[in-house]
């Protein structure tokens, strides 16, 4: 089973970008649940998102304590936020940040580090610095969880003809930059 956090700000889509992870999975005929863990937050404020991947029925409806992978949307909470936190040795980061992966300064040292510029790709593809769907496109073409082409599907039925397009090519540009 792979575990995954997903960091963010309210607004940012970290729960939809879980959402859509785990439904993606769902169409290869994984098992998968996703959830939020927020309080009453205003719009800026840190959110979390769990999602859990699986072949087999996951029994297991709990928080996540040591994540296999956390996906960082906004490199800015890392000032405040330990997004390292349980991350199981070993583990996979991605941040949203310009920065090369060598650059990146974490708390703990022991995990992959992976780094993509998903705010200027969302700018170029959505026109707005939404970037949830452009980092799942780095996501599994770093893990390989699901397929380009399921991520790219369920992204174009959740947000329709139009956004689903522009939201896909945002995925697909995210898949191609990642270091």
């Amino acid at each position: 089973m792979l575990e995954i956090r997903l960091h963010g700000r309210g607004g940012q889509g970290a729960v939809t970008g879980g959402e859509l992870l785990a439904k993606a999975a769902g169409l290869e005929g994984k098992w998968s649940q996703c959830f939020p863990k927020f309080g009453v937050e205003r719009r800026g404020a840190p959110v979390q998102s769990y999602c859990r991947i699986a072949d087999e029925r996951i029994k297991i409806h709990q928080e996540l304590y040591e994540p296999n992978a956390v996906i960082v949307l906004d490199a800015s909470l890392m000032d405040s936020v330990d997004v390292t936190a349980g991350l199981k040795e070993g583990g996979t980061v991605l941040i949203n940040t310009r920065l090369p992966p060598g650059d990146v300064c974490l708390l703990d040292g022991n995990c992959n580090v992976h780094t993509v510029d998903a705010t200027t790709i969302a700018k170029e593809a959505l026109g707005r610095p939404i970037v949830n769907t452009a980092m799942l496109g780095a996501f599994v073409k770093i893990t390989g969880i699901v397929k380009l082409e399921s991520l790219v599907e369920e992204v174009k039925k959740h947000f329709g003809e139009r956004l689903g397009e522009k939201n896909a090519d945002a995925v697909k540009a995210c898949y191609e930059a990642v270091k």
